[in-house]
């Protein structure tokens, strides 16, 4: 769907009656609509920043509110401010399954907490000698998650991006531009929805962005490494873009 309310409908597609339903940090139009349309399910619904919360957040650690209680979890490994709040609707989930009489200790969910790995956001690998971060963002929002992180490193990179022709590529360089250097422009390999280098060029010369376009991800390495050389470069654009990259260069 391209309207936030089909797409809310989809995704509560999988809601049955009678049952505890956990709902993620929403905006207000989401979090309104998903009231209205669960509202004669006789469903309980617990919503972030509503029933449950992230009190405060520290150095390594966070104090997560739960039903007036205050319990602290260490902070995930996982980079990115989003995602504590990722890990804050994990807990609420986790917490009532314990009240359904399951046996989970805090020690064990701490460690879990820290043991979660996601490949493909702002994962962390080399290029040669050049720091790289893999993520899959695809959309404005995952652009708004990119910026926020690069901005509080205030960090400026290079990026090598493929999308699929699906996707709002205009809107998502448009965020990203106040942390680009310059992007580097590639087709996703085996894709044959994927906007060509050219179409993205065009795209980021209407937003007055550096770019550059390779005819694959082999030749934009080696433009990266060998006429480039920057501290950082962040590969984005789309999951399957980031899968190619994994098994084959990283």
């Amino acid at each position: 769907g391209k309207d936030i309310r089909k797409i809310t409908n989809e995704k509560l597609g999988i809601i049955k009656k009678k049952n505890d339903v956990i709902i993620s940090k929403q905006n207000n139009i989401v979090k309104f609509h998903i009231k209205k349309k669960l509202k004669n399910t006789k469903n309980n619904l617990l919503f972030f920043n509503e029933d449950f919360k992230i009190n405060k957040k520290k150095k390594n650690n966070f104090i997560f509110e739960f039903k007036n209680k205050k319990i602290n979890f260490n902070n995930p490994k996982l980079i990115g401010e989003h995602q504590i709040e990722n890990v804050g609707t994990a807990l609420a989930a986790i917490l009532k399954i314990k009240e359904l009489g399951y046996h989970l200790t805090n020690k064990k969910i701490n460690k879990g907490i820290l043991n979660t790995k996601w490949p493909g956001r702002l994962e962390k690998g080399k290029l040669g000698k050049i720091e790289v971060y893999l993520d899959g963002a695809h959309n404005v929002d995952g652009a708004t998650q990119l910026l926020k992180y690069f901005k509080s490193k205030k960090i400026k990179v290079w990026l090598m991006i493929g999308m699929l022709n699906n996707k709002n590529l205009y809107d998502y360089l448009k965020k990203i531009k106040p942390i680009l250097k310059g992007v580097v422009a590639v087709s996703i390999p085996d894709e044959k929805n994927s906007f060509k280098p050219q179409e993205i060029v065009e795209k980021c010369e209407e937003l007055k962005i550096i770019s550059i376009p390779q005819n694959s991800i082999t030749n934009a390495n080696k433009f990266l490494t060998i006429n480039i050389k920057p501290n950082i470069v962040l590969i984005s654009g789309s999951l399957y873009l980031i899968g190619k990259i994994r098994n084959k260069y990283l």
